[in-house]
């Protein structure tokens, strides 16, 4: 059985515990190696720390020692367990930690007290970074009490008005995160504000176009389906009294946002309206980015480490596999 179940499978009251199975897929897997980026804030340090405590990662501390420092001797953290990588400044810290990814020294990195543009800037340069031929964004991973598994909104962080082949690679992207949470086929739903085709609105000609790009095997190992609204996607009442006919409607696994805007809110409210939890990661580079808040809870930041971690096992097993 999965690490999450299939809809059908869940009791009425849509009771399940997204961060206890997170946590549980990894109990029997030894900690990775994140290089945790200008930790120069108590809830950045904390975190990593949490983590390590927890058994999930071994941070790899990238920033400014004598400010990391600090920052532990006054909320009174041990540091003595954990490696510091002395630099300078933030700008510094984002082109050492993503240095050591490329010397394998790490496996992922966590973005600390610094700007996500910053972090970004070092991962995507063209000659030192950690691209890949995809285009890099951010899946919120979602458990909504009042849906019955989990929810990936993607991209509400990193593109902010995506072109069709962005959404592409974003839709991928997913796809792939959805499988290393053994969801095996799992259903995007293609966002809009409506479920019809309307020139004047372009959300609903991508939806179009990546339904057909998924038909001829250019988006692979997902069920596309849109436009749809965000009722028809995710509530089958809905799609049954629009007459809407479809294996994803109801019953998205992946929500696909037209903008960042969207995405961004329709996290933001299902967290703090609907009491959701969201874990945080950006996709498409060489290795997983933990993309944590400060306004997230310690449940929320760890689950953010333990989809790395399952995210850096699924990688490993790949490069062992035979070509």
């Amino acid at each position: 059985m999965g690490l999450y179940h299939q809809a059908n499978d869940f009791p009425e009251d849509n009771a399940f515990n997204g961060y206890e199975m997170l946590m549980d897929a990894c109990k029997d897997l030894d900690p990775i190696n994140v290089a945790v980026v200008h930790p120069c804030d108590d809830v950045s340090l904390s975190s990593a720390i949490d983590a390590a405590e927890k058994g999930l990662i071994i941070p790899l501390l990238v920033g400014p020692q004598a400010r990391i420092r600090a920052v532990a001797e006054e909320h009174g953290l041990d540091l003595t367990p954990y490696k510091i990588i002395d630099v300078e400044h933030s700008h510094a810290s984002a082109a050492k930690a993503v240095e050591l990814i490329r010397l394998g020294a790490a496996e992922a990195l966590m973005k600390g007290s610094l700007h996500t543009d910053e972090l970004l800037a070092e991962v995507v340069n063209k000659v030192t970074g950690l691209r890949t031929e995809r285009r890099i964004s951010h899946c919120f991973i979602m458990d909504v009490p009042t849906y019955p598994k989990p929810l990936i909104v993607t991209d509400g962080a990193v593109n902010i008005t995506p072109n069709l082949k962005a959404k592409a690679d974003i839709c991928q992207n997913a796809i792939e995160l959805a499988q290393v949470l053994r969801i095996e086929h799992p259903k995007v739903a293609v966002l809009s504000a409506v479920e019809t085709i309307n020139p004047e609105i372009p959300s609903t000609i991508d939806a179009a176009a990546l339904c057909k790009m998924a038909d001829r095997g250019q988006i692979v190992g997902g069920i596309l389906d849109g436009p749809l609204a965000l009722d028809n996607a995710i509530n089958m009442e809905a799609a049954r009294t629009k007459k809407i006919v479809s294996p994803v409607a109801g019953q998205a696994d992946i929500l696909l946002v037209p903008n960042l805007e969207a995405g961004n809110i329709l996290a933001k409210q299902l967290t703090f309206l609907a009491r959701a939890e969201a874990a945080g990661v950006i996709m498409g580079a060489r290795v997983p980015i933990i993309l944590t808040s400060r306004a997230d809870t310690l449940r929320a930041r760890l689950a953010s480490c333990a989809v790395a971690v399952l995210l850096v096992y699924a990688r490993r097993a790949t490069l062992k596999s035979p070509v």
